[in-house]
Parts: structure tokens; sequence; C-alpha cells
């Protein structure tokens, strides 16, 4: 059933609050203001249940982590809990200003730090700055440092290499930072290819850009080597953090010989995300690298904390203020409840969920790299579409289930592409529940190709005419 519009409930006298009336004549504001009158607004009128069951039955036209399972691969749309929610909310944390004087603000300082901290030990990292507002903003910030780097060496590095398997924001902060980006093409079993990679490296090359495991959940088995061909021309490997929920308490990327990365707080250490925010993308170095964080670096000196501004090599700031505070503490929190073995058992159980899910549907879809994967894995619906429906009819046909769909179309070496990743949180009977739909819109495919076609069919939105959006767009400001 659609919801009506709220001006579709107004009723002359329906009102549930009314404002006090105008203390100034309409004469005695310049006419240029006074569109702006309340009076002249054609509010709709409508009583305080009306307006609480309206927005009440919008919001439950939404899909959230909340409302179910979100397998978006690469994504890690964990559910996130609410006690987070409730420290992020507390009054003495919520309600104060960076512009306080810092003597005011040495609690919440403290937990940044400690955040700092925590991230340091998981990742094998030696310094760390919080600034950045969101993974591709750290990855930008990462290259900034590395560009910072070579100049201060006196080097003219021109390249960043990147796998065909990268996130596409990998090539596109690369370039935004003003290097040429180099593809490199992944072998037959989905990893990098050592042999592309020895011959795309040379005297210009700046840096590496690389997830481990990669985006079709693979573990890089030959990352020591990796890492050690890109350091032996003098160039930098840079760790997108994309991917920390698989590797956990078992891998770290410093240990790896990366020599800076992102993290991805929204994404690993839960904080709702999705529709453009919020985000946090801390970046964390080797020593080697820290003089060119962004500034200010925060600092502690004996029991008290400040910000240090004396970096005269930074890169300088790279948003305002300090970072996405409130998301810094959603992840302190999440850290400090479940602690180190609790990281730990987020990777297994990730990877145990996704392995679940691969084992249950690679019969009925195809599974184009045999290898052990992780906490996702990729199949392709090139079997469906032979037989009439697209992965992209599969994702809308998700829909008419109550599912939200898979991250489709990505990685690109992977036709038809389905991205599955069903993080830690989700139980047994969520993903079995997952698993049945998939099977049903396969038997669907076979029986009746139309219906999935012309999915989905119980939205609100229903199937677009893609031929007629494309030619004829309609784009307005």
């Amino acid at each position: 059933m659609e919801e009506k519009l709220i001006k579709d409930y107004s009723s002359p006298g329906r009102r549930g609050y009314s404002l006090p009336p105008l203390e100034v004549e309409k004469s005695d504001i310049n006419e240029n203001l006074a569109g702006y009158l309340r009076e002249e607004l054609e509010l709709p009128e409508v009583s305080e249940v009306d307006v609480v069951r309206h927005y009440t039955a919008l919001s439950e036209m939404n899909y959230g982590v909340d409302s179910g399972i979100y397998p978006l691969g690469s994504c890690t749309m964990k559910y996130n809990p609410k006690r987070n929610e409730r420290v992020a909310r507390i009054s003495g944390l919520s309600n104060i200003h960076p512009y306080q004087p810092l003597e005011q603000l040495q609690g919440s300082l403290e937990i940044l730090y400690q955040l700092k901290l925590d991230l340091a030990e998981i990742s094998a990292m030696d310094e760390i700055t919080l600034q950045p507002a969101s993974g591709a903003h750290g990855e930008f910030t990462s290259l900034l440092i590395v560009k910072k780097y070579f100049e201060d060496r006196e080097e003219n590095r021109t390249k960043v290499i990147v796998p065909d398997s990268a996130h596409g924001t990998n090539p596109a902060s690369a370039a935004m930072a003003g290097f040429d980006v180099v593809e490199i093409a992944s072998n037959e079993r989905g990893m990098v290819d050592l042999d592309a990679l020895a011959e795309a490296l040379d005297e210009n090359t700046a840096a590496l850009m690389l997830t481990n495991p990669n985006t079709l959940g693979i573990f890089e088995e030959d990352i020591l080597k990796i890492t050690e061909m890109v350091h032996e021309v003098g160039g930098l490997v840079y760790y997108d953090g994309a991917n920390m929920n698989a590797i956990m308490g078992y891998a770290k990327p410093g240990l790896m010989d990366f020599d800076l990365m992102h993290f991805n707080l929204h994404k690993t250490f839960s904080t709702p995300h999705g529709g453009g925010g919020p985000g946090s993308g801390p970046v964390g170095v080797k020593d080697f690298l820290a003089p060119y964080l962004p500034k200010p670096v925060l600092k502690k000196d004996q029991e008290k904390y400040f910000w240090d501004y004396q970096r005269p090599k930074s890169i300088g700031k790279v948003h305002s203020f300090y970072g996405n505070y409130g998301v810094m503490l959603r992840a302190w929190a999440y850290i400090k409840t479940v602690g180190g073995k609790g990281l730990k058992e987020t990777t297994e159980n990730a990877v145990l969920n996704a392995n679940y899910l691969k084992a249950r549907l690679k019969k009925d879809f195809e599974l184009p790299y045999a290898e052990e994967s992780l906490h996702e894995f990729v199949l392709s619906g090139s079997r469906q579409k032979e037989e009439g429906a697209s992965t992209l009819n599969i994702a809308k046909r998700l829909l008419d289930y109550d599912q939200y769909a898979p991250t489709i179309y990505f990685p690109l070496v992977v036709k038809e592409a389905m991205m599955i990743e069903p993080t830690e949180t989700e139980n047994i009977g969520t993903l079995d529940h997952f698993v049945e739909t998939m099977l049903t819109i396969s038997r669907e495919i076979k029986e009746d190709p139309e219906l999935v076609i012309n999915a989905p069919h119980t939205t609100t939105v229903r199937k677009l005419d893609e031929t007629a959006a494309a030619r004829n767009p309609d784009l307005h400001w």
C-alpha cells in the first residue's frame, strides 16, 4: 500500500500544535521578506497522530541493517549494537564543541587517544590520524602522504599500480592525487599476477594499492613477496582497509610490510553507514611516514592530551576540526566492548558465515574462482543469464521477497558478478532464508523467466524503463 503525502492528510482545524501569533505588523517588515512570513506558508493542518503515523509508515518503507541482512560484498554492512549508539549520545560527549578549551575536553581526547592506540595495535602501524571522513577520503589522504614523501626525497615518482579487481575508489584517489594509474591483471586464481606486477614496477613507481583479502575474498598468499617487490624499486605499499573484517586478530597489515593504510570505522567497527554517511577513514602509517600526516596529530604529554600543530612536513588539514567524532565514539565503544578476543571471534564468524553461504549456493550459481575465500565471495549469474534473466533481474527480484541484494557487477573481472558478504552478525536462520530465496529465484528463472525479468512486483517503485531513462533523462536542479 502506498503512503500518502503529508499534505493529503490536511484538514482545516486539525492541528496538533499551534505557533504563537506574530508580534509585528506585516507592513513593518521589508517587502523582500514578506514571502517568509508564517502566514504566507501553506502548511498542512494535521493532528499529532497523523504526523506520527505518516512518518512511521515512511520509515517502514525503508530497509536497513535493523530490518534484515545486507549482504553487500565489500561494504561490510553489519548490525550495529545499540549500546554504541547510547555511548555516542552521552550528554558529556555529544554536547561539546571543538572550540572549547582543551582542559574541558580531556575526557573526549582520552577516548580518541585510546582509539588511536587500539587501531595501531590492530594494524601494527606506528602512528594514526583520525581526520579523514570516509574510506575514499582515507585513500586520498594516504596518496597525498605518498606524494609528499617522495617530494621530500626529491624523487619524481608518477605511477601508482592497482590490480584489476581493486575498488573503484583506488584508481580515482590516485588520479585525484596527481598520479598516473597503471592497472595490472589478476592471475587465473584471482590473485595478483607476480609477472604482471614485475613488468609494471620501475623507478617511477610511487605505490601499489592493495587490499588483502582482495575483492574476491581471496587472501593474497604471496603478500610478503608482493611488498618486497615494490620495496625493491623504492615504492610504497598501501593497504585498503575495506576488508579488515576478514583478518582482525589473525593478520596485521603492518606485519605484511604495508607502509600505510586506511581503516573504515563505519564498516569494521560498527557504525551505521550508507546513503552518503556517516563515515570515518583514519589513516595509519609506519614511523618514517608519520611526519607527513595531516595536522594536528593527537598527542599525550604525561597526563594531558593536546593537538600537535608543529609539524612542518605535514600535508595539512584534510577535514574541518578533527574528524567525524560521533563515528569515532561508536568505534571506540565497539572495540572496548568486544575486546581483542571478540575482534578475533568477529573474524571467525564472518568467515564462517560467508563460506556457509558459498557452500550452499555454488551448485546453483557459477563460482568463477575455486580458491578458498574469507569474509566474502563472488558468484556469477552467467548460467541464469543464458536462461533469460540477468544478475540485475535477480537483484530486483530479491526485493519482492523483502531481501536486500548483494553487490552486483563488481568486481569487474567477473561477468554477471554477485559479491556476497553476510558479516558476522547474521544468524543461521537469516542465512538459510537468504539461501532459500536465491534458490527460489534460480528455479523461477528456469520455469518463468519473465516473472524475474519484470521484477520487482511488490515494491512502491516498480521496474523502470531503463532505455527510456537513458535516452530521455529528467535532469533538473
